[in-house]
């Protein structure tokens, strides 16, 4: 059994070369192809991936940016708004006001007419209520209009309060 044959070895080294050589021929470029093609893929995956990763960071940090200016934004459109509505409440405020201004110094002037008005008519009816008290006590009729005239002069010479 533990024998050497040198013929057997011969032939054992002569078949193993002619098995490595069709094997190198036929079996050995495609698969060394194929694993080349194979770590191609792989590497053109983690390329793509490390890519995709970077666009993805780089889409997450704008989107970020555009978050924050949209915070930015909205704080300004809510101060311009409570601005506006300040202004807008002042401003109604003042309208108020100026109307009520407005209305307190148109009855003042209609109270003032009014006022003149009646001293008008007071004054007429005091002067001929004296008219009449004049006539009473001389007992006779006298001459209304000269009469009137004289009272009249007399009420416009008396302090007007």
């Amino acid at each position: 059994m533990l024998n050497v044959d040198p013929g057997l070895i011969i032939w054992t080294i002569v078949t193993f070369l002619i098995l490595l050589l069709l094997l190198r021929l036929f079996a050995w470029r495609p698969i060394l192809k194929a694993l080349e093609s194979r770590e191609e893929n792989i590497r053109s995956s983690l390329e793509q991936a490390e890519k995709a990763r970077e666009e993805a960071e780089r889409l997450m940090q704008e989107n970020k940016k555009n978050l924050e200016q949209a915070g930015e934004q909205v704080q300004k459109i809510l101060k311009d708004g409570r601005a506006f509505a300040e202004k807008m409440r002042q401003e109604m405020i003042n309208k108020a006001n100026e109307e009520s201004r407005r209305m307190i110094d148109h009855a003042k002037e209609q109270i003032e007419r009014e006022k003149q008005e009646a001293l008008k008519e007071l004054r007429a009816e005091v002067a001929h209520l004296a008219i009449q008290a004049a006539s009473k006590i001389l007992d006779e009729q006298l001459d209304e209009k000269k009469h009137k005239k004289i009272i009249d002069k007399f009420i416009d010479d008396l302090p007007s309060n």
